[in-house]
């Protein structure tokens, strides 16, 4: 369980992306009213400079100071959006995604940008979201795409206990954000075959589709109990998880998934539709591990 008032952390590296993360985190800050936290992590050349002569003292305080910088652009953007929240900074030498799985152990929300600096770091990116997923302790948010300020939270559902966790947290945030909440759970032919032991000529799909309904009404009683201020929109789709999240995403002002569900098909899996929303997601991503 995090202090009420544990952070929510964000990685800076320079970049415009990172920025637009920061901004977000420090905007989600005010509304929680918990403190920002600033990580800058760095690694030391592991290969020498031959036209210029440093001593490793020099190196490492020249890219400190770089550090520095850039985590004072991303004060300064802080302080534009959230003038009343606290921020503070750290710069570390380690790698990124080690320093932002460690911060995760005592952190709200952890929240990194869709791209870096350059090609390459902007993949390392997606692959620290996915690491942060599968290894952090805390929410990893992903600020990509558009949102849209008055749209809804949407969030999949599979009946797992990682999507629970995901249902829990997009009530939470609906409810911060007095934002409506779209609940998208799927199915597909494949997926209920197996459990309705029947051929695909022999089904009766549309009472799968009516029994899938009662299934997510049921779900979603208790929480509604719990948020009575949430307007909920249940969506029940045959259609593949990935695409149905990102047509709903195109409307919403965040979308959330857990980091896996069920095994096989029939999950939401950490390196399937949490992969490929980290990398597509239309609007901010939130990715949800089990408590």
């Amino acid at each position: 369980m995090k202090a009420p008032s544990a952070p929510i952390v964000v990685g800076v590296d320079g970049s415009t992306s990172a920025l637009t993360a920061v901004t977000w985190a420090a905007q989600e800050c005010a509304r929680h009213r918990v403190p920002l936290r600033l990580v800058h992590a760095y690694v030391l050349p592991t290969r020498g400079y031959p036209e210029v002569i440093l001593t490793g003292n020099e190196i490492r305080q020249a890219i400190e100071s770089l550090g520095r910088d850039k985590l004072e652009e991303a004060t300064a953007a802080a302080r534009a959006a959230a003038p009343d929240v606290e921020v503070t900074t750290e710069i570390v030498c380690c790698g990124s995604t080690a320093l932002l799985i460690e911060e995760s152990k005592s952190a709200r929300l952890v929240v990194v940008g869709s791209q870096g600096l350059g090609t390459v770091t902007g993949m390392l990116v997606g692959s620290t979201a996915l690491a942060l997923a599968a290894h952090g302790k805390s929410p990893v948010i992903v600020v990509r795409g558009t949102a849209v300020p008055d749209g809804p939270v949407v969030v999949g559902v599979d009946g797992s206990p990682t999507s629970e966790a995901a249902l829990a947290f997009a009530f939470e945030t609906a409810s911060m954000r007095s934002a409506q909440l779209t609940v998208v759970m799927c199915w597909q032919d494949f997926m209920v075959e197996s459990a309705y032991t029947a051929s695909r000529f022999t089904v009766d799909w549309g009472q799968v589709e009516a029994d899938e309904r009662r299934l997510l009404a049921q779900r979603l009683a208790g929480w509604q109990e719990k948020y009575p201020d949430v307007q909920v929109h249940p969506v029940v789709v045959r259609d593949r998880p990935v695409r149905a999240l990102m047509r709903y995403g195109a409307e919403a002002q965040l979308v959330v998934v857990g980091s896996h569900g069920h095994g096989g098909f029939a999950g939401m899996l950490l390196g399937s539709t949490s992969q490929a929303l980290v990398y597509n997601a239309p609007c901010p991503l939130a990715i949800v591990r089990p408590d």
